[in-house]
Formats: C-alpha cells, sequence, structure tokens
C-alpha cells in the first residue's frame, strides 16, 4: 500500500528517504593513493578525507534524528490527544524542514569535497609524471643504438616499474614495495633506479614506517648523489623527523636542503614548512 504523504508516518519516510541517498552519496569511497613529494598535497588530502568522514558520521545521525521523529509520530497518533498532537506536529514539521535543509547542505559539501580531493590526486600525479618522463626518454636512446636487445631490455623496465607503480597507486604499498626492490635488483643500471629507490622510501612513509622511509632516502641520497630526486628524498627525510617529534632534526634536514637545493620545488615547500615548523 502506498504511504499517504498527509500522513505524519508518510510525511516521515519521504524525507527519510532523503536522508539515506544523502548518507549514500557520502560514503562515496575516495582513494587514499597519494602521489610522494608534495607534503602539503599530502595534508589536504588528508583534511578532506576527515570533512568527508564527519560529514558522513552527521548524516547518520540526522538520518536516526528522522527515523526517531517517525517513531515519536506513530505513538501520538495511536494515542490520539489531539490538541497536543496538533502542536507537537507542528514542531516536528520545522524540524524535519530543518533537518532536510541541512542534509542537502551536507550531501553538497561532500561533493566537493570528494571532487577538490580528486583534483589533487590529479595535480600531484601529472607532476611526477613530469619528473619521470625524462629518466623515460634517457632510458629509450640506449636502446635505438643497441639494436633489438637493447629495446627489449628497456621495455621489460618499464613493464616493471610500471607495475610497482600500479600496486603504490592503488594504496598496496608493501607491494609497491617489493616491485621496486625487485626493480632496482634487475636493473640497478636503470636511469629510472633512482626513482624506484625514492618510492620504496615514500610507500614506508606512508605506512608510517619512519624510520625504515628515512633509511631508504638517505640510501638514495648515497647511491644516486647526482640524482634529481635528492630534493625531494630530504623533503621526505624531514617529513619523517616531523612525524616522529625530531623537529629540531627535521629543521636541520630542510635547512640543508635549501642550501644545497635552493631553487628546487622541494626547497620552497621546505621554506613553507619551516615558517609554520614549531
Amino acid at each position: 500500500m502506498r504511504a499517504n504523504p498527509s500522513t505524519p508516518s508518510g510525511f516521515l519516510r519521504g524525507f527519510t528517504w532523503i536522508a539515506a541517498v544523502a548518507c549514500i552519496c557520502s560514503a562515496t569511497p575516495v582513494s587514499a593513493q597519494l602521489f610522494g613529494g608534495d607534503e602539503t598535497a599530502r595534508k589536504q588530502i588528508a583534511e578532506q578525507s576527515k570533512r568527508i568522514e564527519v560529514l558522513r558520521q552527521q548524516n547518520a545521525r540526522l538520518t536516526e534524528r528522522l527515523d526517531h521523529i517517525d517513531d515519536t509520530l506513530k505513538g501520538l497518533a495511536a494515542s490520539n490527544p489531539a490538541l497536543e498532537l496538533s502542536q507537537q506536529l507542528e514542531r516536528l514539521r520545522q524540524e524535519i524542514t530543518q533537518l532536510r535543509g541541512q542534509l542537502e547542505l551536507n550531501a553538497n559539501e561532500v561533493q566537493m569535497a570528494s571532487k577538490r580531493q580528486r583534483d589533487m590526486y590529479v595535480d600531484l600525479d601529472t607532476r611526477m609524471r613530469r619528473l619521470e618522463l625524462p629518466a623515460a626518454a634517457g632510458a629509450a636512446a640506449p636502446a635505438v643504438a643497441g639494436g633489438a636487445a637493447a629495446t627489449a631490455a628497456t621495455e621489460a623496465e618499464a613493464r616493471a616499474y610500471e607495475a610497482a607503480q600500479g600496486q603504490r597507486k592503488i594504496g598496496n604499498y608493501q607491494g609497491a614495495i617489493a616491485g621496486f626492490q625487485s626493480f632496482i635488483t634487475q636493473h640497478p643500471n636503470s636511469t629510472l633506479a633512482h626513482r624506484a629507490q625514492y618510492w620504496i622510501g615514500d610507500s614506508q612513509y606512508n605506512l608510517r614506517e619512519f624510520r625504515s622511509s628515512i633509511a631508504s632516502q638517505q640510501k638514495l641520497i648515497s647511491a644516486y648523489a647526482d640524482s634529481a630526486s635528492v630534493p625531494d628524498a630530504l623533503l621526505n627525510i624531514a617529513s619523517s623527523q616531523i612525524e616522529l617529534g625530531e623537529a629540531a632534526a627535521a629543521r636541520r634536514t630542510m635547512d640543508g636542503l635549501i642550501a644545497r637545493y635552493p631553487a628546487s620545488e622541494a626547497a620552497e615547500k621546505a621554506r613553507r614548512r619551516l615558517a609554520t615548523l614549531k
């Protein structure tokens, strides 16, 4: 039987449906695939995730409130004191109107927050791709001169590297670490080896294995001293030190980064972080 919208129960059922739709919208999963090197964007993405979770919880509470109101209306209808029922209905209708407005606002905020988060991921991934394209181009050059065998080796390197990257991008950081370590073992002279070493440290950071992350980035700095990844590695080390509560060590690391690579993007981020580091 179709609910009569003029009855208290039917009236509530329509708004309960609205609350359910809002909760479904707010529950859309957002990947936590963070693209290393940009610590400011990393924190912005984390804040967006927290905001979405808060809105999801608010929607759940609003839905529970609507259910409670529905139960109250049913109880009032059963007791049937005409005057009291009329007054209660009016108050409840006003509260439902307010709840509906809040649900609509929450649903809109969730949609906008999710869009901003997706834009951040795309921007980070694009910037990291720009760093890796020159290395990939360098790897292709010997293939032209070396013939079919060199070409096959380069293709094998690309496949192995992208396989490890694929694990990182879906948030399987343990799988990414294993993949990049295997890549370095099999292709120690690859022009992508320094990037693989960087991503090992970044993946460990995302797993909150900060000591291991610092050790991996220090290994990059030692083994690939001329790498363009060194400034990013230093910034990643500073981030790990901050997470470990070692603010003084993080400050020294970022001061060294700025002194050695003053024009780098990582140095600019370090300057901003030093300004806010307590």
